[in-house]
């Protein structure tokens, strides 16, 4: 289930959206302003965000422009939503950033038609990408390699796609949940110790290629990906 922020000032069109979202399978959060928006983002990162421009506080263009260039942020796909029609402010939000702009009025069916087109854009361009590097670390999603210092490390097809997901959100703590859903999927029904199995595998083969533990254990969190001599 793909996870959808709306931050949106106006509690009607929050909830409208909201429920629209729902009912199409999403699993969706409203924030009124930007506080609680990000105080939220710090925790869990989403697939997708609905950004209205005009909020009170800091408007939705700031918002923007703080995500993209923010490097643990920059890639999350974001639709922007907003009164304003002129030309000049959809082609601003484009060029911000921005993946696609709707002007309210809208209707339900163009708004899950446009949120479903820019998540499948998403997964294509995240699979399509050719080399994620993390200090000595390189991960090649096309070739299914990982490199070390230029040493191969070879990895299952689990642990390949679990240390792709965490370098993908590197900085961030990963609860083992998360990472049970997003890498076994929600029907899987094994325990969480499945997570601490391949993390230990993949710290031990990481080690023997040369690399620090990179992959650190946040007590009663979770995972994350951080340089770090002692855990």
């Amino acid at each position: 289930m793909k996870l959808i922020y709306c931050v949106e000032d106006d509690a009607g069109i929050r909830e409208l959206i909201t429920l629209a979202l729902s009912t199409a399978d999403f699993e969706v959060i409203g924030f009124e302003e930007s506080q609680e928006f990000y105080s939220e983002l710090k925790k869990k990162i989403p697939d997708l965000i609905i950004l209205d421009l005009m909020l009170p506080k800091v408007d939705g263009m700031t918002i923007l422009r703080s995500l993209k260039k923010d490097q643990v942020y920059s890639d999350i796909p974001v639709i922007i939503i907003t009164a304003k029609s002129l030309e000049l402010d959809k082609v601003k939000g484009l060029e911000s950033g921005a993946d696609d702009f709707i002007t309210k009025p809208f209707g339900v069916l163009e708004l899950l038609a446009r949120v479903k087109a820019v998540l499948r854009r998403s997964v294509k361009k995240t699979s399509e990408d050719e080399a994620l590097e993390y200090n000595e670390l390189v991960l090649d999603y096309n070739k299914r390699t990982v490199l070390c210092k230029s040493n191969q490390v070879s990895l299952t097809y689990k642990e390949f796609e679990l240390l792709h997901y965490m370098m993908l959100n590197k900085g961030l703590v990963l609860s083992r949940d998360k990472i049970l859903q997003e890498i076994w999927g929600y029907d899987y029904e094994g325990e969480t110790r499945t997570v601490d199995m391949h993390i230990k595998t993949i710290r031990q083969k990481l080690e023997a290629a040369g690399c620090p533990n990179y992959i650190i254990t946040v007590r009663s969190a979770g995972y994350k990906l951080e340089e770090s001599i002692d855990e």
